[in-house]
Parts: C-alpha cells; sequence; structure tokens
C-alpha cells in the first residue's frame, strides 16, 4: 500500500521516482558535481525545498545542467515557494498544478535568468486584490506594456531581455506571459500549433488556470475577456496543438508522448473537433513492430514537417488526436520504413508494412486538405462600457511602452558617438538601433575598445544576428573580441571575420567562451591543432559522450558547459567543437545546408565528425552536385521558384528524409549547382490553395559523389479562377492620416487595388506588413495602389506608419471615418469572426476578385497572383 507524504501531496511511489531520476542526473552531470549538487550539503534545506530542488533536476536538460548552476536553481525554488504563500490563491492551486505549471523555471528554450522575484514585484500590488481570472487579464495587459509582436529569429529571447527589446516573436510573448503568470503563482503553459494545416507559419499562445478551469489568452496582446483572441478561428482549423511538461505527467489530458525526460500533452480538442487514429505497423512477415517511429506530417514552408512523433506499443500500434484534414504518415525502424497520405474525416485506423525498399523512383502528386472553417461557440456580447475601458487600457499599454523605446539611443547619439570614437556613424547607428533597450551598454563597449582597437570592436556586433545585440554585454563582447585579435595570425581578412571572429555559431546563447576554452590547452596542444586540426578532433572524440533529452533544446548548449559536462547532444558538441577552433583561431563553422561542424585547413573546408565512433572526414571533391532544372513547360501561372516558401529537398538519413537548410525564400536557384552529400534525396514542391489545401509533388533523385545530377523543378498546374466575389463600397468616408478628406474612389485609382481594414497593434496585421514589404517589388512594377483602412475603433496614437519603411510605394494609411460597420461581405460572412485584416483586390470595375480576413500566411502573395492573372 502506498503511503501518503506531506510534502506536495506526493506518494511514496512519486518519490521514489524523483529520488531514481535524480540519481541518473547526478552521474550524467558528475563532472559538475559541486556547482549543481554542493547547494545540498551547503545549504540547510526545508523538506519542501528538497523535493521541489530534486524534482527540477530530476527532469532538467542536460543542456541547463552544463550552463547553470545549483544556486540559481535553489533561489528559483526558494521565490516561488515564498510567492505561493503571499499570493491570495496560493493554497487554492493543487500541488499537482504547482509542481507541473508555476514551478518549472523554463517555458522554452531561452536563457535561464534569475527573474522570478523580478517578475513577482512588477505584478503582485496591481494583482493583490483581483480574482485569479482578473488577474491573468490584469498581467496580459502588463505584457502589453512591456512587447509587442515582430518577427524574429528561432533563438528565443529571455524574459527579461523580452522586456529589454520591448518586442519579439509569438514564442517570445507567450514565454514571457508565462512567466510573468507563474511568478504570481498562477499555472500557466505556452501552448502551440507547431505547424498549421492551411497557411504556412506556426503560432504560440498561453493557457492559465483560475479556479478550476484551464483559459487561454493571446500573449502580450491583451483582450477584455478570457477564452478569446485572433488566432482562435485558425486553432479551430489546426490538426495538433501541446505543450511540452518537464516531467513524467499523468494528465488528465490527452498524453501525445510520454518520454523518460517529458511529456507531451494535447490540448486540440479545447479547441477544435478532434478524432483519434490509429496506424498499426508491421513487418514483411506480417508481424506487429513495437517501438517503431510514427511521424504524423503535414506540408508547411513547402516540406512535410512531422507535427508529432509517436512510437508504437507492444502491439505495434501509434495512436494520435488530430484534427479532419489530411496529413502523410511515415513509419520508421532500424532503417526500414513505410509511408502512406491519410484523410482523417474518412478513416481512423490504417496499416503500413516495413521494408527495406529502395525510395520511389520519379514523381509522386498528391493534395493535402486542411480541416475545414469552423464557426465558434455563440458569446455575450461586451457592453460599450468594457469595449470602451478595453480600448483605453491598450492605448495606455502602447504609450507606456513608446515611452519607454523614447530612452534608446537616437541618430544623433550614434553620430556623436561616432564622432567620438573615430568610426562611421551609419555603422554605429545600425547596430545601436538594433541593440533597442541595450544600446547603452552596445554604446559603452564601443567607446571603451575602439580607441585602442579601432574599427575592430564594430565589426565584432556586425557579425552579430540582430537579437544578439539586444542580450550579449560586456564581459562576453571583451572576451570575443580580444580573444579573437590575440590569435588573429595570417589568416585572410575574410576567413578572420566569418570563422573566427564571430562568435555566433547556430543559435546558443552567446557567453564569454575564449579565454575558458583556450586555457583548456597547453601551447604545445594549441600549436598542434592550429597545424592539423584532425588532432583536435580526435582528442574531443576520445573525451565527450552524447546525450540527447529535449529536442527543442538540441544545439542551444553553451560551448563552455558542454565543455566542462564533457557530454551534450550532437549538434551542441558540433557548436563546442567550432567555439574551441575559433578560440585557438582555426577558422570553423557548421556546414550551411546540413549543419554539421567542419574545419577549414589547406584551403578546404574538412568534415570534424566529432561524434562518429570513427574517423569519417571528407573533403568537398567527395560531395555531388545538384542542379536544379528550370521547367520547360512552365506556363505564365506557375509560381517562382522560393526555396521554403514552394520547395525544398531532403536528403534520407536512416528511413527520415532530412530538409536541407538554405536561406528562406532563395530564388536564385538555378544559377549554380548545390554541393551535397551523395544519397537519395527528394524534392517537394507545392501550390497552396486560396482554401488552404496544397497541391503536392514530391520529386524522388540520387545524387552520386562526384558527379552533377540534374533535376527539373516542376509544379503541378493549378487553374486560376478568380470569380467577381461583389462591388466594393467606395463611398465612405475616408480621411488621411494628416486629417484632409478623399474619396475612397480617387485614392483606389480606376486600374486595380488592395485594400484592407487593418488593426494594427496586432499580429496578423503585422504579417500583411511584412508580406507586402517582400513584394514591394512586383506591386511597385504593377503601379498598383494599396489602400490600408483604420477604423476609429482599431486607431491607436502610438501608431506611426513610418515604422514600416519597405512597404510598396504607392501604399497609403488612412481613417475610415465613417462609422458604418464594416462591409457586408465581412459582417455577414465568417470573415467578421476570423478578424483583421480584411483584405480585398479589386479589378478596374471596383469589383472584388478576391477577399480573405484574419490570420493567413500567404495572403499577400495570393492578392499579387490574383492581380496578375486579372492582367490590369
Amino acid at each position: 500500500m502506498k503511503t501518503s507524504t506531506s510534502v506536495f501531496s506526493l506518494d511514496q511511489a512519486a518519490i521514489e521516482q524523483i529520488e531514481r531520476k535524480f540519481h541518473v542526473k547526478q552521474q550524467l552531470a558528475k563532472a559538475r558535481k559541486q556547482e549543481l549538487f554542493g547547494i545540498f550539503q551547503e545549504e540547510a534545506l526545508t523538506d519542501e525545498e528538497a523535493v521541489a530542488l530534486k524534482l527540477l533536476f530530476a527532469y532538467m536538460p542536460i543542456n541547463d545542467m552544463a550552463d547553470y548552476s545549483g544556486t540559481l536553481f535553489l533561489n528559483h525554488v526558494r521565490q516561488t515557494l515564498e510567492i505561493r504563500k503571499q499570493v491570495p490563491w496560493g493554497h487554492r492551486v493543487p500541488d499537482h498544478l504547482f509542481l507541473h505549471f508555476v514551478l518549472p523555471y523554463r517555458v522554452n528554450t531561452e536563457n535561464i535568468e534569475d527573474s522570478r522575484g523580478i517578475l513577482y514585484r512588477e505584478l503582485a500590488e496591481r494583482t493583490a486584490n483581483l480574482s485569479m481570472a482578473e488577474a491573468i487579464l490584469e498581467t496580459n495587459y502588463w505584457c502589453h506594456e512591456k512587447a509587442t509582436y515582430i518577427g524574429s529569429d528561432l533563438r528565443t529571447l529571455s524574459p527579461l531581455s523580452m522586456i529589454r527589446n520591448a518586442r519579439g516573436r509569438c514564442g517570445e510573448e507567450s514565454t514571457l506571459a508565462v512567466a510573468a503568470l507563474r511568478s504570481i503563482g498562477i499555472p500557466a503553459r505556452q501552448v502551440y500549433t507547431p505547424r498549421w494545416a492551411h497557411c504556412d507559419d506556426n503560432h504560440a499562445w498561453v493557457e492559465a488556470w483560475a479556479d478550476g478551469k484551464w483559459h487561454y489568452i493571446g500573449a502580450c496582446e491583451p483582450e477584455a475577456r478570457l477564452d478569446q483572441g485572433w488566432f482562435s478561428p485558425p486553432a479551430r482549423r489546426a490538426m495538433l496543438i501541446n505543450t511540452r511538461i518537464f516531467a513524467e505527467y499523468p494528465g488528465p489530458e490527452d498524453i501525445t508522448l510520454a518520454h523518460d525526460w517529458y511529456t507531451e500533452i494535447n490540448l486540440l480538442e479545447n479547441y477544435a473537433p478532434t478524432r483519434e487514429i490509429h496506424a498499426e505497423i508491421k513487418d514483411a512477415q506480417g508481424a506487429p513492430v513495437a517501438g517503431a517511429e510514427v511521424r504524423f506530417e503535414l506540408y508547411n514552408y513547402a516540406e512535410l514537417f512531422p507535427i508529432a512523433i509517436v512510437q508504437t506499443d507492444d502491439r505495434g500500434i501509434a495512436s494520435f488526436k488530430t484534427g479532419f484534414g489530411d496529413l502523410v504518415v511515415r513509419a520508421v525502424k532500424d532503417g526500414l520504413w513505410a509511408e502512406t497520405k491519410v484523410s482523417v474525416p474518412d478513416s481512423d485506423s490504417f496499416t503500413l508494412v516495413l521494408s527495406a525498399a529502395d525510395q520511389p523512383s520519379g514523381s509522386v502528386d498528391f493534395d493535402l486538405v486542411p480541416p475545414p472553417e469552423r464557426e465558434g461557440e455563440a458569446v455575450e456580447t461586451l457592453t460599450e462600457t468594457k469595449i470602451q475601458q478595453h480600448n483605453s487600457r491598450l492605448e495606455e499599454g502602447t504609450a507606456c511602452r513608446t515611452a519607454y523605446e523614447g530612452t534608446f539611443l537616437s541618430e544623433q547619439d550614434a553620430a556623436a558617438l561616432a564622432e567620438e570614437t573615430g568610426l562611421p556613424p551609419e555603422r554605429v547607428w545600425s547596430v545601436l538601433q538594433k541593440a533597442r533597450g541595450n544600446s547603452k551598454e552596445i554604446a559603452a563597449f564601443l567607446r571603451e575598445q575602439s580607441g585602442t582597437n579601432g574599427d575592430w570592436p564594430l565589426r565584432l556586433l556586425e557579425t552579430f544576428e540582430d537579437k544578439d545585440l539586444i542580450d550579449t554585454f560586456r564581459p562576453a563582447l571583451e572576451d570575443h573580441l580580444l580573444g579573437a585579435l590575440a590569435v588573429r595570425g595570417t589568416l585572410a581578412e575574410e576567413e578572420f571575420v566569418s570563422y573566427v571572429l564571430c562568435p555566433r555559431v547556430l543559435h546558443e546563447m552567446i557567453v564569454p567562451y575564449r579565454e575558458k576554452l583556450r586555457k583548456e590547452f597547453t601551447e604545445t596542444e594549441a600549436n598542434l591543432f592550429r597545424a592539423e586540426p584532425l588532432a583536435l578532433v580526435r582528442h574531443l572524440r576520445e573525451s565527450f559522450g552524447i546525450w540527447t533529452d529535449l529536442p527543442n533544446l538540441t544545439g542551444r548548449g553553451n560551448p563552455v558547459g558542454t565543455y566542462e559536462m564533457k557530454l551534450g547532444d550532437p549538434q551542441s558538441l558540433d557548436i563546442m567543437f567550432v567555439a574551441i577552433c575559433r578560440s585557438l583561431g582555426i577558422p570553423a563553422r557548421l556546414q550551411p545546408s546540413e549543419q554539421h561542424a567542419q574545419y577549414l585547413h589547406q584551403g578546404s573546408w574538412m568534415d570534424a565528425a566529432i561524434k562518429e565512433a570513427a574517423s569519417q572526414v571528407r573533403e568537398l571533391n567527395a560531395r555531388g552536385q545538384l542542379r536544379l532544372v528550370k521547367d520547360a513547360a512552365a506556363s505564365l501561372d506557375t509560381p517562382a521558384a522560393s526555396y521554403m516558401e514552394n520547395f525544398t529537398f531532403a536528403r534520407l538519413e536512416s528511413g527520415v528524409y532530412k530538409t536541407l537548410v538554405y536561406p528562406y525564400a532563395m530564388k536564385n536557384v538555378y544559377d549554380e549547382s548545390f554541393e551535397v552529400e551523395p544519397g537519395d534525396y527528394r524534392l517537394t514542391t507545392g501550390i497552396r490553395l486560396n482554401d488552404g489545401a496544397v497541391r503536392v509533388r514530391l520529386t524522388y533523385f540520387t545524387v552520386s559523389a562526384g558527379a552533377t545530377t540534374e533535376v527539373p523543378l516542376t509544379f503541378r498546374e493549378t487553374l486560376v479562377d478568380i470569380p467577381v466575389l461583389g462591388t466594393y463600397d467606395i463611398g465612405r468616408e475616408i480621411a488621411y492620416l494628416d486629417g484632409t478628406s478623399a474619396s475612397l474612389a480617387q485614392m483606389l485609382g480606376t486600374h486595380g487595388a488592395i485594400a484592407a481594414w487593418i488593426e494594427p497593434e496586432r499580429e496578423p496585421t503585422k504579417h500583411l506588413f511584412r508580406e507586402l514589404s517582400e513584394l514591394a517589388e512586383p506591386l511597385d512594377q504593377m503601379g498598383i495602389p494599396i489602400v490600408l483602412l483604420i477604423r476609429d475603433e482599431e486607431w491607436t496614437a502610438s501608431f506611426d506608419p513610418t515604422d514600416y519603411p519597405k512597404l510598396p510605394s504607392r501604399t497609403l494609411f488612412v481613417r475610415d471615418t465613417s462609422h458604418d460597420v464594416l462591409p457586408d461581405l465581412i459582417v455577414n460572412t465568417p470573415a467578421n469572426e476570423a478578424g483583421f485584416p480584411h483584405l480585398f483586390v479589386l479589378d478596374n470595375k471596383y469589383q472584388i476578385r478576391y477577399t480573405a480576413s484574419g490570420y493567413k500566411i500567404g495572403t499577400g502573395k495570393e492578392a499579387l497572383q490574383t492581380l496578375a492573372g486579372l492582367k490590369l
């Protein structure tokens, strides 16, 4: 019989499991035993502190054990337990929710900081007299004061860095909001759709628990009530909405994946109709295959992306709860594989037979259809007073954030600094502008270092990604500047800047690593490694082990932490190798398309292969050449090839196609051949239709070492139907932003136009701004006016059109002052619920030929295609 313990209501079996997992992590992290676990001897811990701390360690990703100290985690535990006593709802939060959704220190892939107490002090007083539900809404208003949406790279800023930057992508907004809610003792979790089925991209938001029920909010995008957001309509078309928990979590939610070190739960049925499908995997003799990897894939960013990977049970069955759309299901084990397309509305069970067959030849065509649009449940209309109060809060929040942004160093400050340091003013302003809330730190670094080191401090900063300038401080900057200049030697300048001076390798946090790593080797060893980098490869291969736990933290390891731990995931080991090389003055990189470590030796890039059991060094001449050939039969309607927008290629590795990494939207794909590893490949092309369905073509081919393989890049034909959907109302009252009036007809002209009602502060509209900016050249060539209308209800005094300088030249922002409702084509259709932006393409008779509403990546391209089809 299990006995209960007073600590967090955990029974004896749960305590014993935590102890077992904790012991495993102690063994793995023995190289950092004192830094991590010394606190258990040095500190007087209460029973609650000890159990909470052991729970964190038991399921802690190995990268976190490598990169941070036990003191950081103990501080986090103590602050969290104390906050639980202070907040009015602390005693109402059940222990199992507290342990899994309040106690955790990590939300996403952010850098970990001692931030819980800081966030608590920001929020405690303003939420102290509220209900839990009201506190959730108030916390989101606070988040809105601190940050707003902007697209950015995959590295996730920490909550404090997000506040410093005052903007970030949805994954960073939701990381901030979850951390803020947890800081006042409210259970919260980041939920996300790994990829949308109806358009490219993904999205993350927040669920928070109040008095017995989970609710959702759009992070940093407050609404006047819970369970409301612009993403509600697209969420009803999702194929998976999930979250990851750093523990073996028993539910009660549907569990997608129960891993030894984490649990993924499926929350889709809270948003959309679902169906559980069952894949039965057999071998060639008809026997069930246990432990096979079953990948449930959908088309997104021009690849077949696995939104879930589930292992088969002892019966050879993998089950997955998903939406009513189409999937490609691929099963893999020991290099054997099988694949099929599944239409979820038509079937809930299917069988795949694994075989050792070669990949298919030629091309395969099929359609993938997303779940249909669905209406949401009716909700009570908010009172006019409530709406006005909410809009006032949004204005206040935007003004607060704008005032903070006004403290960033200005272009005039940059000019003064440039004159003081003798640096070019436009280059100084470029880095200070990107540094935003960290601009004073960056300026101080330039001021301190430029006198001695000329323009090298500035050149170091110019190697950074924009986001690096937000959360990199002088100790790290000085380490990388002085460490790189000390080993410059006789390297060519281009090699030195790109592959030695630059500290950024992939998506890891930039930390000071050069001095520490250089001291790990004697001068004799360093000279040997410079002369023969393969000796460094052999040295590391003998000394390091491989451990992978959380897939989304792969490649996030700090080079110093990984080195000290003598353990890491394969990509973090590659990053460490590159960092060591650069610290010693050896040019090194991750191979651009395949992301494995390489070093430059005698003019050639050599594979390091430090995670291989035996030497596996290859020169570039051992690779093959892939040349894409333009389709001779292409019509005017065939899209221009664009990597990750409508095509990708992938190499077959152990039964799985791994997409090669090239710049997003790369279009010069026919100019030169691609150097790739020999092997079997798949070219994926797709055309996304207006309803979200995709016409997919898979083309299979093989690349041999030393040979050039030519592959036609072809798309399936798509008949373009451009119906007349209605007539546009051009009689509305319109005003330019300076207050002068004009008729909408004057603004639209008589040669076709794009018009859209927008909500400038919301993410969907910002996506539209980005798409129109990317399409500025072809839209300018057409001479098409773009009129972006803002109603009084959506207007914010802080909105500034100059924040979007890359929009097409004929873009006009105007105020819709008519005080009428939106056009009937919006109000009387599902478009009304989909929300802003509401975009229309008009022909030269003001007839509506295309319309789109709400969040839909690709709207700009579809509008452009419609205009091209009209041949105005």
